[in-house]
């Protein structure tokens, strides 16, 4: 079992995307609803003053180490932490899976259309994936019974649900027991990669560890978010001492 690292109070686990998805395979064989987190520097940062999704991080059944932040983070406070397991990666990877261990899939969020396109990607990429079924990310309060329905109706193995931080690990935390679907993960902007709605950072600025400045110059709107990373850094510093 990896050794879990605590960042600015929550305990995320150090482990690499083998064993992230070498658990994850575990708890579908177990059958029983689980809640993966993936935690960067702005989720982390976000946690440090939203108890609810604090405490659902800290009850979370994996918390993986997305983004080089969070990595950061943990040498600096003297932790081994051997790599980021990147929510993306971490989804391509199960998808890639999928066929030949035939687990069933659920896309849940995104803007209409956005959840299908990424089912086509993935058909295309994954061929003999099943995803099971597909719902957009906007919905009110009284639509939700229907979805937990839909989902509980097509019993995927896996849901992602793409619905933006941190109302999608509310949201699967609110209903994980409830749909029985053995693994839920928040994967935020994947449909939206894959849709090609979004661009993901250049290779050379994914291993320079600069995916944040690169989403930071592709949606201008987030320039508030980024603010959180240098806060990040401070808060973590001042907790080493």
């Amino acid at each position: 079992m990896a050794q879990k690292v605590d960042i600015l109070g929550v305990p995320v686990d150090a482990v690499t995307m083998t064993e992230a998805v070498t658990r994850i395979e575990g708890f579908i064989k177990e059958g029983q609803p689980k809640l993966v987190a993936t935690a960067n520097a702005e989720m982390l940062m976000r946690a440090t003053h939203d108890k609810e999704l604090k405490n659902i991080l800290c009850s979370a059944d994996m918390v993986t180490p997305d983004g080089a932040g969070t990595v950061w983070a943990a040498h600096h406070l003297g932790h081994e932490m051997p790599e980021r397991v990147a929510g993306y990666d971490m989804a391509q990877e199960l998808m890639r899976l999928a066929p030949s261990r035939g687990y069933r899939l659920y896309f849940f969020g995104s803007a209409p259309g956005v959840a299908e396109k990424a089912k086509e990607k993935a058909e295309k990429l994954y061929p003999g994936i099943e995803i099971v079924g597909t719902r957009n990310g906007f919905f009110t309060e009284e639509d939700e019974p229907a979805i937990v329905s839909k989902i509980q109706a097509v019993h995927p193995d896996i849901l992602l649900a793409a619905l933006g931080v941190p109302k999608q690990e509310k949201w699967l935390q609110k209903y994980k027991d409830v749909l029985g679907v053995p693994v839920c993960i928040g994967v935020g902007g994947t449909f939206d990669v894959m849709a090609g709605v979004m661009k993901r950072a250049p290779r050379w600025m994914q291993r320079a560890k600069l995916e944040w400045l690169f989403r930071g110059m592709m949606q201008p709107k987030r320039v508030g978010r980024l603010l959180a990373l240098p806060k990040f850094v401070f808060k973590v510093h001042a907790s080493r001492h």
